[in-house]
């Protein structure tokens, strides 16, 4: 997972009787990230080490680039699944199309509810929504033929 962004800035001094004196600026949206980071270290959403039993993505491993914008928690993180999956809210380039990272985004949001939320994708996908319209009207017509590509994606690319 990579994070960006945080608008994180560093430098150290040295004072006249030779102890170290860190002159580092954390800004805030620097902070929130560093806090989130830890929460979610120390306490992190179940099933999101993996696609989730019963889905199709069942024991893939996708990973992603989240990164934070500068005036983060106001603006969104930026996520992006560098796994290739078959997904209609996924394109080909990894974005994803998910309300909270648009126009549904608040400040009060974190992470961990971010995570959970992809996570969520993978059991209830969007297909009214869709950044790959093809796949949504296979999910819609024929979803075992859909499950069945979307398991060869995740047994190819996601294993």
């Amino acid at each position: 997972m990579m994070i960006g962004g945080g608008g994180r800035s560093s430098s150290s001094s040295t004072t006249a009787g030779g102890t170290w004196v860190s002159t580092t600026s954390v800004s805030a949206s620097g902070k929130r990230i560093q806090r989130e980071m830890s929460e979610l270290n120390a306490d992190p959403p179940s099933n999101c080490s993996a696609g989730p039993k019963g889905t199709p993505y069942q024991g893939g491993i996708f990973f992603l680039d989240i990164t934070f914008p500068s005036d983060y928690p106001f603006k969104p993180p930026k996520v992006v699944f560098k796994t290739r999956i078959y997904h209609c809210n996924v394109d080909a380039a990894g974005n994803l199309s998910l309300d909270i990272l648009k126009d549904s985004w608040s400040p009060a949001l974190t992470i961990t509810k971010v995570l959970t939320a992809i996570r969520s994708i993978f059991t209830n996908p969007d297909p009214y929504n869709p950044l790959i319209s093809s796949i949504s009207r296979l999910y819609l017509a024929d979803k075992a033929k859909h499950n069945e590509i979307a398991a060869e994606w995740t047994l190819r690319f996601a294993k």
